[in-house]
């Protein structure tokens, strides 16, 4: 008997690429990430940044902690159920990827990396930062690239391209960045509009004849020249040129340089099994094809005003049939909850499933921001307390476990996958009542101590 085929899994996917231009966060990212419309809400942002202030102290500080940009993106998202599951930085160059909470498990073979091209690749400030992973089995790649600014550089643009697809993840025993199913290439790419002068191209724009332009952007341009950017699939540009603005407006540069409008911050994807279509054609078969890429969205977001350049954002649809349809571990906490005593979670795992003596089960709150974010911890080795062939228990402490109590989840990390690769269902912990209990009667006392009410008291 045939095995049924697997279910087919739509996922949204939002990239936002930003050159901040050295600016704090806005007071609202609402439309940026499209958090108010209707309609399913996104199983993943990934959001790249440009420009982020990288001066020596902000960055030698940032490196020890989160980057302002970092936190603010994590306090808008955390509370939605969206965990910042990597990213990497570069200098001014910051890559964040946030997942909902229910593809955790299925999210394995993180690696980040960047390659700098400023300065001949000794300076930072230019270059491209990756996240690579694979996603419910499929090998998926982000990359994050500022590359050479100027009208004349286009030739040095995509030869920075090239190095970077070239260098990343070298020598380790990860896919080349071409060899990954999917591949976003987002950011500052920097490409002008040649040959035509500013003022056509202004009065282009403000007709909203963008498409009189198109064939003059040096992306465009490039990609008839180039075999291997050919393969790189872009949606149609339908919104003006996101550079270069006067700050918190939409008006163009006013300055002495007036310089010419262009589409600097793009979002492009490649996709592995099209290339090799096109490359043999009639040697594809269609099982191959697992995952599928649609483009809902691709706008800029002309109210935000921090930096000279405009948001750009993309909104995907991912069709994919998973090859990984069970997480590698299964957990869940052992009876009722309570800061009062000792409590027990329960796991099992997969039977491939290699686990180490530095694999840990973390307490996280619901609205938790990435892996770190535990309020307390066990380890599966050191603190088991019973095992058999179907599962395993480990115990936690209740002097560990919070006081107040409110609802949480547990998480298996995995040292040798660097991941998370179990999650419980949200659950409930009791507060230890005879804490509460004993801190309001100390409350009382204390309200009778105070010097009104020794008075008061002292009056009858």
């Amino acid at each position: 008997m045939e095995a049924a085929e697997p279910d087919v899994r739509e996922l949204r996917l939002h990239i936002v690429t930003w050159n901040v231009g050295t600016a704090s966060p806005p007071p609202d990212v609402s439309s940026l990430l499209q958090l108010n419309s209707v309609g399913p809400t996104m199983d993943m942002y990934v959001i790249g940044l440009q420009e982020v202030n990288s001066r020596i102290t902000n960055f030698l500080s940032d490196l020890a902690f989160d980057d302002p940009w970092s936190i603010f993106f994590m306090t808008v998202l955390a509370p939605l159920g969206y965990i910042k599951l990597s990213s990497v930085r570069m200098q001014g160059l910051l890559l964040l990827i946030f997942v909902k909470h229910v593809h955790i498990p299925f999210i394995r073979d993180i690696h980040t990396q960047y390659t700098r091209t400023g300065l001949c690749g000794y300076w930072g400030n230019k270059g491209g930062v990756t996240v690579r992973l694979s996603l419910y089995g499929h090998t998926m790649c982000f990359m994050n690239c500022h590359l050479p600014a100027h009208m004349e550089n286009a030739e040095q643009r995509v030869d920075d391209f090239e190095k970077i697809l070239e260098m990343q993840f070298e020598g380790e025993n990860i896919p080349s960045t071409l060899d990954h199913d999917v591949l976003f290439w987002f950011g500052d790419l920097n490409f002008r509009i040649a040959d035509y002068g500013i003022h056509f191209v202004r009065e282009s724009i403000n007709n909203k004849r963008y498409n009189l332009l198109w064939e003059k952007d040096q992306l465009n341009m490039a990609k008839k020249e180039e075999a291997f950017l050919r393969e790189f699939i872009e949606g149609p540009l339908q919104f003006k040129p996101t550079y270069k603005f006067d700050l918190y407006s939409d008006v163009y540069d006013t300055s002495e340089k007036k310089r010419k409008p262009a589409w600097t911050d793009r979002i492009l994807w490649r996709v592995k099994n099209l290339c090799k279509h096109a490359a043999k054609e009639g040697e594809f078969s269609e099982e191959e094809q697992t995952i599928s890429v649609t483009l809902n969205n691709y706008i800029s977001h002309m109210s935000y005003g921090i930096s000279d350049h405009k948001p750009v954002t993309g909104t995907f649809g991912l069709e994919l049939k998973p090859l990984v349809s069970d997480p590698l571990v299964t957990l869940h906490p052992e009876g009722e909850w309570s800061a009062e005593h000792d409590v027990l979670i329960s796991y099992s795992a997969v039977p491939e499933f290699q686990s180490s003596a530095w694999d840990w089960i973390g307490l996280f709150k619901v609205a938790f921001r990435h892996v770190n974010d535990y309020v307390t911890y066990a380890w599966v080795e050191d603190d088991e307390i019973s095992s058999n062939e179907d599962s395993k228990q480990v115990y936690i402490s209740a002097a560990e476990i919070p006081d107040m109590g409110g609802e949480f989840l547990l998480c298996y990390y995995s040292k040798n996958l660097q991941s998370i690769v179990g999650i419980s269902q949200p659950f409930q912990i009791q507060p230890n009542r005879t804490l509460i209990e004993k801190d309001l009667t100390q409350e009382d006392n204390s309200w009778m101590q105070t010097p009104d009410n020794l008075e008061s008291h002292n009056e009858f």
